[in-house]
């Protein structure tokens, strides 16, 4: 089995290759697995695995990036001005910018255009164990569950799946994308500006840092217009609750310390937390109130014998898909162990390929209502199951961390 290939390189002129992964030694697996979706750099070696201040622009079209950043930023040799005109496609090692308290994403407005969007292509350890993997989850790995055919989601998106949308990013490869999810934020319920995706949809893992121009656009072509139609359509169309930039970017250390573009490592921490704020005003609305829903987190899912079903929903953008849609599958989960030592991940069958990493798993819980799970991690090459991480005490330590950063705003 070859690894799907490392995130989609944009308008590059041919389609970006695909790697074969290491064969990972797991209990009841030897299997060739990678990211399915785009790569997201969080380099961070730190203990928080998250970005320190984040850079904004305000209405008089200047950056505001802290002084602590910017003394940072200059030991690098950054200029903050050149980077919003085009500084940030220097990928030199120098400028990678993998410490956490390096990361900087200052809004460049218009960026995010419907041509730059719709070009963004498909990407081709030890913190002890939670308590429900003690049910005799861990170290287990099912059969390879049948493939599900991902079923189109009906349009308009938003009246159906409000809370999802695509993360757009840049890469040295070229423009990525992956898929999201609004999240709701216990410091401003009702509020909320938090967004799930994958770790690597914000860091490149161990050999990286984080990406640069992060982005999300809830409701991504909410009409489900062609790839032909597109080429013609508004910005509005294209993203009809705007462009939200990345202010803020968390991930775990597990993912920047074991990450990388193909194979399973790092894979049971393989998620993020975005905090964002509009390209545009929005009247003072935060995303939830923008686009009317947001999904509660349940840390404490249950043990994988234990569920009965779960809806994982994304963009995928690797043939036979063209990431212009947006796609379901649902199916009863079954265990995948990529490691003896790390929390045993939830895997489900589907046909959905690269693009849809990070795209949000859905589960009902004990009172009746929905809640995030888990979110796409990894698959094989040739698509028909889909792996995502058991959300525990480290992914709750992350969303935590990011919710309490913004809590006084």
């Amino acid at each position: 089995m070859r690894s799907i290939r490392p995130p989609f390189a944009a308008r590059r002129g041919r389609s970006a290759r695909r790697r074969t992964s290491p064969v990972l030694a797991a209990v009841g697996l030897t299997a060739a697995l990678a990211l399915t979706a785009t790569a997201c750099n969080s380099g961070d070696d730190k203990a928080s695995g998250g970005s320190t201040a984040s850079a904004t622009q305000s209405g008089d079209d200047k950056i505001k990036i802290p002084d602590d950043i910017k003394n940072k930023l200059k030991q690098h040799g950054i200029d903050i001005d050149k980077w919003k005109d085009g500084a940030w496609k220097n990928w030199n090692k120098d400028d990678w910018l993998r410490e956490a308290d390096d990361y900087i994403n200052p809004i460049i407005k218009g960026l995010w255009d419907p041509d730059r969007m719709r070009g963004a292509d498909d990407p081709d350890k030890n913190n002890g164990v939670d308590d429900s993997d003690l049910s005799g989850d861990q170290g287990v790995t099912d059969p390879t569950p049948a493939a599900v055919t991902a079923q189109a989601v009906k349009t308009a998106y938003h009246a159906n799946v409000p809370e999802a949308g695509k993360v757009f990013f840049d890469s040295p490869e070229g423009t990525m994308v992956c898929s999201a999810t609004v999240v709701e934020d216990p410091a401003h319920p009702g509020k909320s500006n938090l967004v799930w995706t994958a770790g690597h949809c914000v860091h490149a893992g161990k050999k990286g840092g984080w990406y640069r121009n992060i982005a999300f656009v809830p409701s991504y072509n909410d009409s489900g217009k062609t790839a032909a139609q597109l080429e013609k359509a508004a910005r509005t169309e294209v993203a009809p609750y705007g462009v939200w930039w990345s202010d803020w970017a968390q991930t775990s250390d597990q993912w920047i310390e074991q990450g990388g573009s193909t194979g399973g490592q790092g894979a049971s921490y393989d998620f993020a937390v975005l905090h964002v704020t509009p390209e545009k005003g929005s009247g003072g609305k935060s995303l939830e109130e923008t686009v009317g829903s947001a999904l509660p987190v349940n840390f404490s899912a249950p043990a994988v014998p234990k569920v009965s079903s779960i809806t994982a929903t994304g963009y995928p953008a690797a043939a036979p898909f063209d990431g212009q849609k947006l796609y379901q599958c649902t199916d009863k989960p079954g265990r995948l162990s990529v490691a003896q030592s790390d929390p045993t991940m939830y895997r489900i069958g589907c046909t959905m390929t690269g693009g849809s990493s990070g795209g949000g798993w859905v589960a009902t819980g004990s009172d009746g209502k929905p809640a995030l799970v888990s979110n796409t991690s990894i698959g094989p090459v040739k698509s028909g199951w889909l792996a995502g991480p058991r959300l525990g005490d480290v992914a709750k330590g992350v969303y935590d961390s990011v919710s309490g950063k913004f809590a006084g705003q």
